[in-house]
């Protein structure tokens, strides 16, 4: 089945603002607020609790890898754009943006305990860390299945 033109701003809009941005920013604010209040500044606790921030403003970077891949995929000056290839482009997006929504708030909830513990045990930010590059691990997941689906598309047609 054709379409009449390529229409790459669906596919690219989900991946790219869609649920990731969201699972990294759910806690972005709270976990702000209570490092800069809580923090101390002759430990160095207040620039280890900024770990979990960084590290969830990194899944946003997935998104737009699969933004740009899905974009370069499409051709907008072709005649026909097809279903499968409109599907694979859409589910490259969904995996990797919900795959970043469940890496965001992974990390936003271990960031929350792992930073209150860590200002009471500063032992435990290996732990911490560890734990938190398990969670992202979850996004990597999503990035290199959709990596994997949006280089199916085009082969459905007999060229």
């Amino acid at each position: 089945m054709l379409l009449d033109k390529p229409k790459p701003r669906a596919a690219v809009s989900i991946s790219k603002i869609g649920p990731k941005r969201y699972g990294s920013c759910l806690w972005d604010c709270k976990e702000r607020c209570w490092s800069s209040v809580n923090g101390r500044d002759e430990t160095g606790a207040r620039h280890e609790s900024i770990v979990p921030v960084v590290m969830a403003g990194v899944l946003g970077i997935y998104g737009l890898i699969i933004a740009v891949i899905i974009s370069t995929g499409i051709n907008p000056k072709a005649k026909s754009y097809y279903h499968f290839d409109g599907y694979a482009h859409l589910s490259s997006g969904l995996a990797c943006g919900l795959a970043g929504l469940s890496a965001g708030m992974a990390i936003g909830i271990v960031g929350d305990a792992g930073v209150r513990a860590n200002a009471q045990q500063p032992k435990l930010f290996v732990g911490m860390i560890l734990i938190l590059i398990f969670a992202e691990a979850l996004a990597l997941y999503g990035l290199i299945v959709g990596i994997i689906l949006s280089s199916r598309a085009g082969q459905s047609r007999a060229d």
